[in-house]
């Protein structure tokens, strides 16, 4: 597990929780309208400080009487096969652990559900089934990304699938199309995307949705799921 970057507190990114957010490096996707990529691309991941598990681990440590919980994100942590060690060390020392996954590594969720070393997890829904190829830049087994959307419905972990709406990618009719392709779930987030530095440069020039846009889709959608919001 190699660890590129550490957010030392987040009031928002684990529910209900004081948290820690740990970014791994590497990813299995190349979503052209990525923030991360200093995290994703390996051009860019050699040039990018790396932060000993060591380290980390002693932060935890020192954090013990402040922090409840630790994101997981990334890049993608679930490429990593140590994802299960690095996740029981943080949990013997009284943390709870979200993950932020892509879905694309069913296999691991289920084994992170069962043997209870998560306790939230936050799977993205980039576009509708259809589309995945083109928008993840890379040849996706699209059975993975529906297996994992049935392991976290089963209920056995608290969980949330959140869709980043980009103008150009998503009209009212895409986000109508996951919404029947994840019904029933328990929660979903609609995300504005934000013009940053991204993987694809042409996303820089995107200007995103009006909020008052994804408010018209969140009514429409919300009587279908106990939450569905607009971060």
């Amino acid at each position: 597990m190699q660890i590129g970057g550490l957010q030392k507190l987040t009031l928002i990114d684990f529910p209900g929780k004081i948290a820690c957010t740990v970014f791994c490096l590497g990813c299995n996707f190349r979503c052209g309208f990525c923030y991360n990529s200093s995290l994703v691309l390996p051009e860019k991941i050699k040039f990018q400080p790396k932060i000993s598990q060591k380290e980390f681990f002693n932060f935890l440590k020192e954090r013990k009487n402040f922090l409840e919980g630790v994101c997981l994100g990334g890049g993608e942590p679930t490429i990593y096969d140590d994802l299960p060690n690095f996740i029981k060390k943080i949990k013997k020392m009284g943390y709870f652990v979200k993950l932020d996954t892509n879905g694309s590594n069913p296999k691991m969720l289920k084994f992170l559900i069962d043997k209870k070393l998560v306790d939230y997890i936050a799977m993205d829904i980039k576009v509708p089934k259809e589309k995945y190829n083109i928008v993840c830049g890379r040849k996706i087994n699209i059975k993975d990304i529906e297996e994992s959307i049935q392991i976290l419905k089963e209920g056995k972990v608290d969980y949330e699938f959140r869709t980043t709406v980009i103008p150009t990618f998503h009209q009212k009719e895409d986000i109508l199309k996951i919404f029947q392709w994840i019904k029933p779930a328990k929660k979903y987030f609609l995300q504005n995307f934000l013009s940053k530095t991204t993987i694809n440069p042409k996303f820089e020039k995107i200007k995103p949705y009006s909020k008052e846009y994804l408010l018209e889709i969140q009514k429409a959608l919300s009587p279908f799921f106990e939450v569905c919001q607009v971060r």
